[in-house]
């Protein structure tokens, strides 16, 4: 397991620096909120059931290749970001737009009764569609799901 926690500490190394430089996403910018709402949905959606595969099919395949399976990516979930494995409560903020590609600000309340705000960010797949490229998660005091 020690490869795991290894690679959570990357991803997790790696997408600090989207919450530095969040910038506001432009109406004629394209984005659709929608559609990354129903990506982190389904994902969610997908960790509810415990279907590992289901949850990892909508990480990029970059993400995908450095989990390299579904159970490890899934144990790193459970490890790591329990309050998106099984929330009590989520509503969804703004959608950003970085040099990194967009990031969909989530409050969550996780099973415990904390509140936190998952930063959910995207890349574009070879196929045109859109996969989660990561999550930062920290703890929110100021706001609930």
């Amino acid at each position: 397991m020690r490869m795991g926690t290894s690679l959570l500490a990357l991803v997790v190394c790696g997408f600090l620096g989207l919450s530095a430089g969040l910038t506001s996403v432009r109406a004629e910018g394209g984005l659709d909120g929608a559609e990354f709402r129903k990506l982190i949905q389904g994902q969610m959606a997908a960790f509810r059931r415990n279907d590992a595969a289901g949850a990892f099919a909508f990480a990029t395949s970059g993400l995908q290749k450095q989990f390299q399976s579904p159970d490890i990516f899934i144990a790193m979930v459970k490890q790591g970001y329990l309050p998106v494995f099984q929330p009590k409560d989520v509503s969804f903020g703004r959608l950003k737009e970085t040099p990194q590609g967009p990031v969909q600000e989530v409050f969550v309340t996780g099973p415990d009764g904390d509140n936190w705000v998952a930063l959910y960010s995207f890349a574009r797949q070879d196929d045109g569609t859109w996969g989660i490229s990561g999550c930062v998660l920290r703890k929110d005091s100021g706001s609930a799901a």
